[in-house]
């Protein structure tokens, strides 16, 4: 099998599943999973017959959809499947509609980490939301449905952006293909336009990757989604986006000031998502506008030049993918705001030590994974000797700090003594499934650090390597001779 049955499985197995679930609900409710355990099962099949090409249907470009399978896409592909099969844990059965919209997002998932040209590149984003409107009104209430339509109106302002900056390109370069875009970006795309173009497509997949400005949704639409589809959306499908822009950069930008853009917003970003945290009351909010911290990390770390960068917003992403999921299925059965949380170690012991782990973790103490990551993005932002990253770094450490302070506010409800019966209640263990099988695996990588670091490294190496990337494609002869 080869990487186009990825994307193929998922989108089959949505078409067909309320069919199976009309003859067979058992079956339907375990199609999703079997899906999803193939296509983890040949992304892994994968790992070590990368890189590879991937021209559908034979035709090269510019006729045929070229899919570019390296260690990088496949990693987030194993993001996405693993995270939407872990978050499967626990479901209710029957809701067709809600397990439907699933496998849409892993199959545009999969073909957003997977294509190797702008256009298709779109067409899977535009799948992604799609999917992700209809999970945000889910929930089925006034709140939710006023949330998912502020939602849809926010992503619809931003694909025709992300549309127009795809034109913009196409109109100065000919092509759209991603191999194509690298060979001639040093001579075409280094000018006003290719810059203009770069800003506009990174506000179109910023209102994914909850970059500042176009985050305005976070909070109101994890607020009112169920657990499930916050964690989803915050912490995986926001990394899709972050993973387009990453290879935007590195193809077509990494030569030019576009990387000072995506700094200053992920700068921007950590300041106004870890401040509003602060100062937030309904717990949800709390995970929602700390999610848009720290994917701003993410933004800054992708920013680095080099191998430095990606491996540090690889490390950074990859946390956060465990930590924010984990921490919203937690709320779960807390309840919204902060103040429930009174007295709730006394309800449940087991959720409480998952909720402090998570929050270490994010914070940043050793030796949990936090760490770790903060540490690459900090080591490399002191290598650039840029002024820029100076002062990225002061604003990660006063982000860490506030961080730590509305976590130990929430601890500390948590432990202090109620003067009535506390309000939270305790969690089934259908609930805490999901969140102990990603604290499980965040220990694992506690004490397989050393071994992780090794492959991120290489991941990292390859994927900042522009000219392998343009000689590992299938591009016409005449393509690179002429230009």
């Amino acid at each position: 099998m080869n990487g186009i049955w990825l994307v193929a499985l998922p989108l089959l197995g949505a078409f067909l599943l309320p069919i199976i679930y009309r003859q067979h609900t058992s079956v339907g409710y375990w199609t999703g999973p079997v899906i999803l355990i193939l296509n983890l099962a040949i992304a892994l099949g994968l790992w070590d017959r990368t890189p590879q090409s991937i021209a559908m249907g034979g035709f090269s470009a510019p006729l045929g959809i070229l899919f570019y399978v390296d260690q990088l896409a496949l990693l987030f592909v194993i993001l996405v499947v693993l995270g939407t099969l872990i978050l499967w844990l626990g479901k209710e059965r029957g809701r067709i509609q809600e397990e439907t919209l699933l496998l849409l997002i892993v199959a545009g998932g999969c073909g957003l980490a997977l294509s190797g040209d702008l256009f298709n590149i779109y067409v899977f984003y535009e799948i992604v939301a799609v999917a992700s409107y209809g999970l945000a009104a889910s929930r089925g209430n006034g709140a939710g449905y006023a949330a998912s339509i502020r939602f849809l109106i926010l992503g619809a302002l931003g694909s025709s952006l992300l549309l127009l900056g795809i034109a913009l390109i196409y109109a100065v370069t000919g092509t759209l293909n991603l191999a194509h875009l690298a060979h001639l970006a040093p001579e075409k795309l280094n000018g006003e336009v290719g810059l203009v173009a770069f800003a506009l497509m990174l506000i179109g997949f910023g209102v994914k990757a909850e970059i500042f400005p176009v985050n305005t949704w976070v909070p109101e639409v994890y607020t009112t989604a169920p657990a499930r589809i916050s964690a989803l959306l915050g912490g995986i499908v926001s990394k899709l986006a972050l993973l387009v822009v990453l290879r935007i950069l590195v193809l077509m930008y990494a030569d030019t000031t576009a990387p000072l853009l995506l700094l200053s917003l992920g700068v921007l970003g950590v300041i106004s998502g870890e401040l509003a945290a602060l100062r937030a009351t309904d717990l949800r909010q709390v995970l929602a506008y700390s999610s848009i911290g720290q994917l701003g990390l993410v933004a800054i770390a992708f920013a680095i030049p080099g191998p430095a960068g990606v491996i540090a917003g690889i490390a950074l992403a990859l946390h956060h993918a465990l930590v924010k999921p984990a921490l919203f299925m937690l709320t779960q059965a807390w309840g919204g705001h902060i103040n429930k949380l009174i007295g709730a170690s006394q309800v449940s012991m087991l959720s409480t030590l998952l909720f402090l782990v998570l929050a270490l973790s994010l914070v940043g103490i050793p030796p949990l994974p936090g760490f770790w990551a903060k540490f690459l993005l900090l080591k490399g932002a002191l290598a650039t000797n840029i002024g820029g990253y100076q002062m990225a770094i002061a604003v990660v450490l006063i982000a860490t700090v506030i961080e730590t302070a509305y976590f130990l506010r929430i601890a500390r409800l948590m432990f202090q003594e109620p003067t009535k019966k506390p309000t939270a209640e305790i969690p089934h263990i259908r609930e805490l499934a999901p969140a102990l099988s990603l604290v499980t695996l965040l220990f694992i990588s506690v004490l397989t650090v050393g071994a992780i670091g090794e492959s991120l490294t290489t991941v990292a190496e390859e994927a900042a390597d522009r000219e392998a990337y343009i000689n590992n494609n299938t591009l016409p002869t005449n393509w690179l001779s002429d230009n």
